[in-house]
């Protein structure tokens, strides 16, 4: 029976689309008579009744499936989320007259004569030792890290036909567990990959399409026109047009469709082409530097930029990052990146312990002077004190940058026209490539922009250091362009 919504306390009846899901699962056979599939990824837009459906899956495996000792876990990145298809379940067993008889509510938990229902969140941790015979794991797009996910999905192991069923709406991180299962999924729909045991169910708009159509909403959505109403969407669509920030969420909840952050900066395309050139011998050029030194537990960032000494040269960018080495497994389920094998293909340094050794950087630093005419380095001085003036004691010039809009507007604004324009070569570096798809900008009042750690949705130190390192750049460049004709001869007078 339905709980909530126009449709409440009348008759659940499945319509044909979850029919179809639920015949699959449960209806098609091993030989040896166990059920085919082990996995089922269900990816839909907001509102279409996957809790409700959901609900009615859990209760079936509580009280009909044939394994002994059922174990049945609803999983989630928080309570919240994880209560909402439990809440859900536990009203249904209430109102029947069966299942009241099958199913005794407690707190957290529903059990039967077989077994129990009940709720999981993220600590990890503390999942070992469980033998689930179904899970549901609702919005998966919202998991931080896979843990939860690898504890449960091994956990399945010890079960004859255990059941993972997966349901989402698109995410926006493409470094996540749920993307991860979004491309194997999507693999599986294109014939790419073969695997009988995992059953792919997405729904969602062609980002071709206009999104504005009610016709591609309808594509979208499956219950469209049962609980995801035309109305509604007309009124949602609206505000997406009139408050660009919310075109992304409209996309990503009403037409499943993946997308980056709110505030997308970086055109990816244009981004990846900029690293099709090989990067040739720079030895002896000069250049400028950017360096983003983050907290000695965390990610830092140096860049160099050199200008273009040939006709079509772009500016060439040359990155190297440090991290501390007892801290990488840690960063990296935070993070969501592979730091692993940008560590093993040379693109991050790791430094003993548990913070970053500022003398790495400074020794990079000086081979790198060594190798090549570093002009001057812009930095921030927040975490940068004591390290800048080791530099400076060095012979190596720092001019302190600081990172605010009005500061960084027009160096950011000239990396985009750069990328835009196919002005600048990064030679492909992945780990460069990660963050420049995470970077998210900040706004003032008089409309400078700048790369923001805060909105952005993953690290982007490296962007930061290309932003300083172009403005190092483009200020010199500038400067010789201000040269005026009378610096190099002597002015004449006329006289009255």
């Amino acid at each position: 029976m339905h709980i909530k919504g126009p449709l409440a306390d009348t008759p659940f009846v499945m319509p044909a689309w979850q029919r179809r899901i639920t015949r699959q699962i449960f209806g098609w056979k091993r030989r040896d008579g166990s059920r085919r599939y082990r996995y089922v990824y269900i990816e839909l837009p907001r509102g279409n009744g996957k809790s409700t459906w959901a609900a009615g899956i859990a209760l079936y495996m509580l009280v009909a499936d044939t394994e002994p000792s059922v174990e049945v876990y609803g999983a989630a990145t928080d309570d919240r989320t994880a209560t909402i298809v439990f809440d859900v379940a536990a009203e249904m067993a209430a109102k029947s007259p069966t299942l009241r008889d099958e199913v005794t509510p407690e707190k957290r938990y529903l059990r039967s004569d077989n077994g129990y229902y009940r709720v999981l969140t993220s600590k990890a941790a503390t999942k070992h030792g469980l033998s689930p015979t179904c899970i549901i794991f609702d919005e998966l797009h919202a998991q931080a890290n896979r843990a939860l996910f690898d504890v449960l999905k091994t956990a399945m192991g010890k079960r004859a036909q255990p059941l993972m069923i997966m349901i989402t709406t698109a995410g926006d991180d493409q470094e996540s567990i749920c993307w991860q299962q979004h491309d194997y999924a999507r693999k599986i729909l294109d014939g790419v990959l073969v695997d009988d045991a995992f059953l792919p169910v997405i729904f969602a708009a062609d980002p071709k399409d206009d999104w504005t159509q009610p016709e591609t909403w309808r594509t979208a959505n499956p219950n469209y026109g049962i609980s995801v109403q035309q109305s509604f969407l007309e009124d949602e669509c609206k505000q997406a047009l009139a408050q660009p920030s919310y075109q992304n969420t409209f996309l990503q909840l009403y037409l499943n469709i993946w997308t980056q952050q709110a505030e997308r900066w970086m055109p990816m395309a244009e981004w990846n082409a900029c690293g099709t050139r090989e990067i040739p011998d720079l030895t002896g050029r000069v250049c400028y530097g950017g360096m983003d030194l983050s907290s000695t537990t965390d990610l830092s960032a140096l860049v160099l930029a050199f200008p273009p000494v040939m006709p079509d040269e772009p500016i060439w960018l040359l990155c190297w990052f440090w991290m501390p080495a007892a801290r990488l497994k840690r960063r990296e389920e935070k993070d969501q990146a592979n730091y692993t094998a940008w560590v093993n293909e040379g693109l991050i340094e790791t430094t003993p312990g548990n913070v970053i050794d500022y003398e790495a950087i400074r020794a990079r630093l000086g081979v790198l002077a060594e190798q090549y005419h570093i002009v001057d380095i812009g930095y921030d001085p927040w975490n940068a004190t004591q390290l800048v003036l080791q530099l400076e004691q060095d012979g190596h010039t720092m001019v302190k940058t600081r990172q605010m809009p009005g500061v960084l507007n027009a160096p950011s604004k000239e990396l985009m026209r750069l990328v835009l324009s196919g002005g600048v070569g990064h030679g492909g570096n992945k780990a460069l490539r990660w963050m420049a798809d995470n970077v998210a900008v900040k706004r003032d009042a008089s409309d400078n922009v700048m790369p923001d750690k805060a909105k952005s949705t993953g690290r982007i130190d490296g962007i930061l250091g290309a932003v300083m390192a172009i403005d190092r750049l483009t200020r010199h460049e500038n400067e010789k362009r201000k040269t005026s004709v009378y610096n190099k001869r002597p002015m004449r007078f006329l006289g009255r």
